[in-house]
């Protein structure tokens, strides 16, 4: 079969799984691919089989089922307070390691520090370490006098 037939064949299937996203349709547009090189090579219609086959075979063996064990995975997403760790607020009133003030997202929270030692001064940029209940922990972003 001449190569520009497999090549067709390709771009169909490719579109084909543009529209479907089945992970199938892709794998064989690779494999027609394949086909494709090795009738340009000028390898005979038997052997553009067995790459067709072969290609197809691996990719629906090996390729697939990791796609799939991927695109299972939920995305990594956090929400509620969670999604306030590791952002940048400034403090309203003097953040001790007992008690403080922030404003984080446009929200005033109670804050303490991260460190026990530290006495972290109105104005300050602080890092959120962690929330705890309705109680931002939080770091200084630059050293402390």
């Amino acid at each position: 079969m001449p190569w520009f037939v497999w090549l067709f064949l390709a771009a169909t299937l490719g579109v084909a799984e543009f529209f479907t996203l089945t992970l199938v349709l892709g794998l064989f547009a690779g494999a027609a691919l394949v086909a494709a090189v090795v009738a340009g090579v000028g390898v005979g219609t038997l052997g553009q089989l067995v790459a067709l086959g072969a290609t197809a075979a691996a990719g629906l063996l090996l390729a697939r089922p990791a796609a799939l064990r991927y695109m299972a995975q939920p995305p990594v997403m956090r929400d509620g307070s969670d999604a306030l760790i590791g952002r940048r607020a400034e403090v309203v009133q003097e953040v001790t390691a007992t008690r403080g003030l922030v404003r984080l997202g446009g929200e005033e929270w109670t804050a303490r520090a991260f460190d026990e030692s530290h006495v972290i001064p109105v104005g300050a940029l602080v890092d959120v370490m962690e929330i705890q209940g309705a109680t931002a922990v939080v770091y200084p972003r630059e050293l402390l006098p």
